[in-house]
């Protein structure tokens, strides 16, 4: 009768133990699913926080100029599916936009390459090229569709665009 007593309380226990195990590993489970959902659905953003970057992409050069708080005064104003890259400061960035348009000529003007692009993204032009449009602050290259930019430049590039803007 002890024999049954003692082995009927220890498969109690054990099933108490069992049922808090389970209770125990659905807890794990339900908590790796939501951390990894969380992972997944904010890739991006954590990815840039933790590197201190930020990407945007503007419809329009009306919308650019309405929501980045930074500028880049040689895009020309028919421009569409702006995309930009940029560290929280805005300081090193890189543009790229669709357009059909040149770029106005008392704004930029035409010299040898001497800085590159920071960032490289799946929709970067080359930067690597012998010479670049010097507007201001931003060296700016022709793509099949439109225009690619980075900032800043190098002080010699600024130097011809400012020299040329001044004529």
């Amino acid at each position: 009768m002890i024999t049954q007593r003692l082995a009927a309380d220890a498969a109690a226990g054990a099933l108490r133990l069992n049922r808090g195990m389970n209770i125990s590993r659905l807890s794990v489970i339900v908590s790796i699913a939501a951390l990894s959902a969380l992972a997944l659905t904010g890739c991006t953003s954590i990815k840039e926080g933790l590197q201190n970057e930020s990407s945007s992409k503007f419809d329009s050069t009306a919308e650019l100029v309405a929501g980045w708080d930074k500028t880049a005064p040689w895009l020309p104003s028919d421009s569409v599916g702006i995309r930009i890259k940029e560290t929280a400061n805005g300081d090193p960035a890189v543009l790229r936009a669709t357009s059909a348009s040149q770029l106005d000529p008392s704004l930029c003007v035409e010299t040898e390459r001497r800085s590159a692009a920071i960032f490289t993204e799946e929709w970067s032009a080359d930067s690597y090229v012998e010479t670049v449009l010097a507007c201001g602050d931003w060296a700016v290259v022709p793509t099949d569709d439109g225009w690619y930019g980075w900032t800043p430049n190098h002080p010699d590039e600024k130097a011809a665009s400012l020299e040329a803007s001044a004529q």
